[in-house]
């Protein structure tokens, strides 16, 4: 049984995921800082809620502590927490705004991933999902035919750039482990006001997709539900 923890899986996109790779038989842990709606989240879909802010370190490595004595390992970690910040000109923005979104965004990335590592080595196919954006990619944030290109939001898009980087190096240091990023797309969820044209459903292919994989599946990549993305 294939054993995934998710964060941020409340709602959206997290949700999504949690309720798809239950369909596929993983058993899945519901991450969420918000107890109310991990709870009822775990209660409908038939996972477990733990808690987790990821952007407090006690909070990460007690949740840590909570897979290890109730499940032991997790074979798929899915790093979905994420948050805007603030949209519009760049020069209303501080350095209070810039630290919120990077803590979530990137920072609660690297807090989870290293409280989690010694429990996906005992799994036998450790796998880790980095939720990135392709409002992260230069080359389509500069293409007026992409959506990505008409937004913006500069602490969200800068913090998508260093997640899908930060993914390719932990792919190339962590051995034995997949690490891949996936680009959900425009996708209607509270982060923009449920005005993406994407359903959930659509924008959690790419992140079920990358979390089904076959052993031997390649690492250090960027992947849509259109497939793999030649990041820039």
């Amino acid at each position: 049984m294939t054993i995934t923890f998710i964060t941020g899986a409340n709602k959206g996109l997290g949700r999504e995921t949690a309720r798809r790779l239950i369909e596929c038989g993983h058993t899945v842990l519901v991450g969420a800082r918000n107890r109310d709606q991990g709870e009822e989240t775990a209660a409908t879909l038939g996972a477990r809620y733990v808690p987790i802010d990821v952007t407090d370190d006690a909070s990460v490595a007690a949740a840590a502590a909570d897979v290890a004595e109730h499940e032991g390992r997790i074979d798929v970690l899915i790093n979905n927490a994420g948050v805007h910040g603030p949209v519009g000109d760049p020069g209303d923005l501080s350095a209070a705004d810039a630290l919120a979104v990077l803590d979530v965004n990137v920072i609660g990335v690297v807090r989870t991933t290293t409280a989690f590592l010694p429990l996906l080595r005992r799994s036998d196919d450790p796998v880790i999902v980095n939720v990135s954006s392709g409002m992260g990619s230069l080359a389509l944030t500069h293409d007026p035919d992409r959506p990505e290109s008409h937004v913006i939001a500069p602490l969200y898009t800068s913090s998508k750039a260093a997640l899908t980087m930060l993914t390719t190096q932990y792919a190339k240091g962590l051995e034995g482990i997949r690490v891949n990023a996936a680009d959900p797309g425009y996708t209607a969820t509270d982060l923009n006001g449920h005005s993406g044209p994407q359903t959930v459903t659509e924008g959690t292919d790419a992140i079920v997709a990358l979390a089904t994989e076959e052993p031997g599946a390649g690492t250090g990549r960027f992947v849509s539900r259109h497939g793999e993305i030649t990041w820039s």
